[in-house]
């Protein structure tokens, strides 16, 4: 594929994904230069916000740097945070933990209920009236490197593939867009960044990446039960000592309720069904007496990065750069990321555009760098780099403890009681062999507060052609049903949120088979995480295919 000839489009800045991070770069570009800087964002979606997924509480202080007056032009933050609720649950009750004792930093007050999809779309509406060219429907598959090496632009807009990868009959070989400097905004796990996290050893001498797989449901409820402005978060079950993780309750606009469930990934047990244990919590009856009478209309399913400080890699390469969850800048306790992705791209606007005037093009722009370690984005995540690590040490009662105390410790005297913990392990080194758990024996969904899986992605609106290749990629066809089914019963069935891998047998249980549906991937990356030898690699299909999220 090497030798194919592409067009090439030369510009001043190339910005990879329309979210958060992304507009919030080309927004900035185009305050400082104007008409005089060329500014393309590429976007693999539809359209702008059709793979945005986030709670969301949004923190206003990334729009606040970058729009202040944000407000005047009609932002869709329009729903300010009235009550913040904190619940550990039992199996059949639930207990509040008082807000007093929490920190500072966890308070919600003057933060808004939102959809980032929504958002997304607004700060387009504002990127492209400041000049910033977007092409939705343009997934990059490759980077492209100069002469020493150096990023120079990416490949974008390659469509028709046969399914083994050669070109079919309408293959259109998609562009090279190539500029002063590349930035990677693809969000958590994206492929280009994890090919330049690798290819320039950007996690040399950091802790491992950690993630959480976050699913959400949006559902319309009796209004008499609506309580716009409401936040709840809870912990407990029903993961219990299973794995870490709780809920987002979220009261949006229009009788609408954002609720979601987040696992954190580093959990042990093979057997563990994250999207189950997301609809189990619905029968609890602090959840079900308000969701009772209304209905679901959309879901959809991330990865969440929740390494934080420790896990942030190298954030700047030769010729381009990482931003937001493409390197991992969520704030785990407080669930949000979005402010310190609109902070990080106006972070790395405006080291681009100095370089740029300075007449620089395809070196490392150090002074991104060092605006993100020592700036705001910095004093987010300094405060709360303990609470993963104390979670993952010491569960749920002892981490919470913990962690609080550290958190506290933090906002009064600005160091930590612990210093900097580490992560050890990954995600997938988490895994343990089945033989030292039992199955876990989920109940059946019953259509009315819970569903089965296949049922919920149709509500994601997920589409792929099915001619182009499988874009989940196996480095080694055997290890599934080989290895993975023997030692963790093939755990890809169950913590895909999306359906996409079965183990398939005969009617009397032999020959069993891996199948992939890649036609069901909402693009969570989850199989890229957890799978135990790391055999599967998310790669981009064709632009515009995936999930078609319209409120989320």
């Amino acid at each position: 594929m090497s030798e194919i000839e592409r067009e090439t489009m030369d510009v001043d800045v190339v910005i990879v994904g329309a979210g958060p991070a992304g507009l919030s770069a080309a927004i900035r570009l185009k305050q400082l230069g104007g008409e005089d800087l060329n500014v393309v964002v590429l976007e693999k979606g539809s359209e702008v916000g059709a793979h945005i997924l986030s709670g969301a509480v949004l923190d206003p202080s990334g729009l606040d740097a970058l729009i202040p007056d944000w407000k005047e032009k009609g932002a869709p933050l329009n729903t300010p945070v009235t009550e913040d609720k904190f619940l550990v649950l039992g199996a059949a009750g639930d207990m509040r933990i008082p807000n007093f004792p929490m920190p500072p930093l966890m308070d919600n007050h003057g933060n808004y209920i939102v959809s980032m999809g929504n958002v997304c779309r607004w700060m387009a509406e504002q990127a492209e009236e400041l000049g910033v060219e977007i092409f939705p429907g343009m997934a990059c598959s490759e980077l492209v490197y100069g002469d020493k090496g150096e990023v120079v632009g990416v490949v974008a807009g390659e469509f028709g593939k046969n399914p083994d990868g050669t070109p079919g009959p309408s293959y259109e070989p998609g562009m090279e867009l190539r500029g002063k400097y590349v930035m990677l905004a693809e969000g958590v796990r994206g492929s280009l960044s994890k090919t330049a996290i690798e290819k320039f050893g950007l996690s040399d001498g950091k802790e491992p990446q950690k993630y959480g797989l976050g699913m959400k449901e949006v559902w319309e409820i009796d209004p008499a039960k609506h309580k716009e402005g409401q936040v709840t978060h809870t912990m407990g079950w029903p993961l219990g000592d299973n794995a870490g993780g709780g809920s987002f309750i979220y009261h949006g606009e229009n009788n609408q309720v954002f609720i979601g469930f987040v696992v954190h990934l580093n959990y042990k047990n093979p057997y563990l069904y994250p999207y189950m244990e997301f609809q189990r919590l619905k029968h609890h009856p602090a959840v079900a007496e308000m969701l009772e009478g209304g209905k679901r209309v959309a879901y959809g399913a991330r990865a969440i990065t929740e390494g934080g400080w420790q896990s942030l890699p190298k954030l700047t390469f030769p010729g381009g750069m990482l931003l937001g969850c493409s390197a991992g800048m969520v704030n785990v306790p407080r669930i949000k990321g979005n402010h310190n992705a609109m902070l990080s791209g106006k972070a790395a606007a405006e080291a681009a555009f100095e370089a740029i005037q300075a007449g620089r093009e395809g070196d490392e722009l150090v002074e991104y760098e060092a605006d993100v370690r020592s700036g705001p984005i910095a004093a987010d995540l300094k405060k709360v780099r303990n609470v993963k690590p104390l979670w993952s040490r010491y569960g749920l009662v002892g981490g919470l403890a913990l962690g609080g105390l550290d958190m506290w410790f933090a906002s009064i005297f600005g160091g930590t009681l612990f210093g900097t913990l580490g992560h050890g392990k990954t995600d997938a080194e988490a895994t343990e062999r089945a033989a030292k758990h039992t199955p876990i024996d989920y109940p059946k969904p019953d259509g009315k507060l819970s569903f089965d899986r296949l049922t919920n992605v149709s509500f994601a609106a997920t589409n792929h052609e099915e001619s182009q290749p499988c874009h989940l990629r196996l480095k080694d066809p055997e290890i599934p049903i080989a290895w993975n089914l023997k030692k963790y019963d093939e755990p890809a069935q169950r913590y895909c949120p999306a359906g996409v891998y079965e183990v398939v047998r005969n009617d009397d249980g032999s020959d069993p088979r891996f199948v992939i549906n890649f036609q069901n991937c909402v693009h969570c990356k989850t199989c890229d995480i957890k799978d135990p030898p790391q055999n599967i690699n998310w790669t981009t299909p064709q632009g515009g295919d995936g999930p078609n999220y319209p409120n989320m």
